[in-house]
């Protein structure tokens, strides 16, 4: 319950959100039932690579809370990525009409309205929707991601690894489903028998399941989202002439009933970036930031190998300059483990229809530090287009929490005309690149010819076996509990408990050279 006077509680809101640097404003408190102007709350800039989580039940507004911080970050120079599930957000690229009821609104938060369109760029998974074709190889996508859209057991995971393996030893590209089958087809046929007995942990019944889900993800059409030309993550960093970020929009409404294989795809965008970006430490403003809508659909039945890896990746991100928010329904939705590094809250309301929801709510409470405000009633009492926020600020600590009223987008809310849409896709830099699919010599192509007949080159390299392990004459690091810490933590969760030792003697530079596999994915040339 509150303890302080209005006047006292708008005072120290207004303390909390004052900061030194560049910010997203992001609405007015309401203090005492009624929205107060006077105390701005806001999102440091340089605080938006330490991660976020926007959750609030269906229907509470979190997609508008979305459109409208990623506006304010296009205007900063900050380029965007967000999953546009039901395609809302195709909006961004059409400037917004004003009316008496939205005048009414900003200007009771004291918001300077002005009604813009932003620079925006759609991508489709595979083609499958309005957007530039994005496609991923196999060899990039990389074991522990399939095996997730596969799901396939621990066990099996395990056996996938040694497949990806082969073919990386082998120096057979996969490229494609269909290069992926092959080699199975070759470890489990008779001129394969000999490869097979090599690998050790690979059992021809394992061997004989995974070809069988393969084949059935490729009957459902989903061949199209694996081969080449493979998508550039770096394309996400773009900014426009005009010196505003580039928002992309990977547009999902095609592929809403294949959850798992969207979320696990957004997965492999993140662990992409976190491969190839460099070192950059914290920055004035983040060189991305990625909006991760449905998150729950990521960490459901998910293997530990998996979890660990985007326990990780998020932790370590934020030092490439990558900022993420998690989107979902409630904070329980979200591993512990990747929850505690999610600084940056707007909570909208809840239900509490239910005695699970009730537990919901208070599991909720107990993630913000102590209020003002009775969080109980104000969460479940919480109009549409309000949320209770606290975020970090500039010196690393959390700013009082506030309910607040959000400000409008200055784009439309809601889908763009399909002809905007169709003329932004057509007009986009990137479709010339990626929008035709191209089949290049590959594994299955290898496989399939007769030893004696030569095979044309192949196609570019998408995958580089990593080094074996030197002869262990360094002395080993010493355990600081910073970066080394970290990559020994993943990867012995990832990989497996062998690979432990061998970081520890192998020094820290190699160290975050196999970081970059935390996924099991592999360096490889895109084009």
């Amino acid at each position: 319950m509150a303890t302080k006077t209005p006047a006292e509680m708008i005072s120290a809101l207004q303390a909390g959100y004052t900061f030194g640097g560049s910010s997203i404003a992001l609405g007015a408190a309401i203090v005492a039932g009624q929205v107060r102007p006077e105390a701005q709350v806001s999102l440091p800039l340089a605080m938006m690579n330490r991660h976020g989580l926007v959750a609030g039940a269906t229907g509470t507004g979190k997609t508008v809370t979305l459109h409208m911080i990623a506006e304010q970050l296009s205007t900063a120079g900050v380029p965007v990525f967000m999953a546009d599930i039901k395609g809302d957000l195709t909006g961004l690229a059409t400037a917004a009409s004003g009316s008496e009821k939205l005048t009414a609104r900003t200007q009771g938060i004291g918001q300077q309205w002005e009604s813009k369109a932003f620079p925006v760029e759609f991508l489709a998974l595979g083609g499958a929707g309005s957007g530039v074709p994005v496609r991923s190889t196999i060899t990039s996508f990389g074991p522990i991601l399939l095996s997730r859209v596969l799901d396939l057991n621990e066990t099996q995971e395990s056996s996938m690894q040694l497949i990806f393996h082969y073919a990386d030893t082998k120096g057979l590209e996969l490229y494609d489903l269909k290069d992926l089958r092959a080699v199975i087809q070759f470890l489990t046929s008779d001129d394969g028998k000999a490869d097979l007995a090599e690998l050790g942990g690979l059992s021809k019944a394992t061997a004989g399941v995974i070809l069988r889900n393969l084949i059935t993800l490729d009957a459902e059409g989903m061949s199209e989202f694996f081969g080449m030309p493979e998508f550039d993550t770096a394309e996400l960093l773009r900014i426009a002439p005009d010196g505003r970020g580039v928002v992309t929009c990977l547009e999902l409404p095609g592929v809403q009933d294949k959850p798992l294989l969207f979320s696990t795809f957004l997965m492999w965008m993140l662990a992409d970036l976190f491969r190839e970006l460099p070192e950059v430490g914290d920055l004035d403003k983040p060189k991305l930031v990625f909006f991760f809508d449905e998150a729950h659909l990521l960490f459901t039945g998910a293997s530990k190998a998996f979890l660990n890896a985007i326990t990780q990746t998020v932790r370590l991100i934020r030092s490439k300059g990558v900022g993420i928010f998690f989107v979902t329904q409630t904070p329980k939705d979200v591993p512990g483990d990747v929850l505690a590094q999610l600084a940056n809250r707007v909570q909208h309301a809840l239900r509490a229809f239910t005695p699970d929801d009730a537990k919901a709510l208070k599991a909720t409470v107990s993630t913000f530090p102590v209020s003002d405000y009775d969080l109980e009633e104000v969460l479940t009492s919480a109009g549409i287009g309000e949320a209770v926020i606290t975020v970090m600020n500039e010196n690393g600590a959390p700013t009082p929490v506030a309910l607040t009223r959000l400000r409008a987008p200055g784009s439309v809310m809601g889908p763009s005309s399909a002809d905007v849409v169709t003329a932004t896709i057509a007009a986009s830099s990137l479709l010339p690149t990626y929008g035709t699919a191209v089949d290049p010599v590959s594994a299955y192509e290898k496989l399939q010819a007769p030893a004696a007949v030569p095979v044309p080159p192949t196609g570019p390299a998408v995958g580089t076996p990593l080094p074996p392990p030197p002869p262990v004459t360094l002395p080993a690091p010493a355990n600081d509990g910073g970066l080394a810490a970290d990559v020994i933590g993943a990867l012995g969760g990832a990989l497996g408990g062998g690979v432990k030792s061998m970081i520890r003697s192998m020094g820290t530079s190699l160290g975050r050279n196999l970081m970059r596999d935390v996924f099991g994915t592999a360096r490889r040339r895109r084009r």
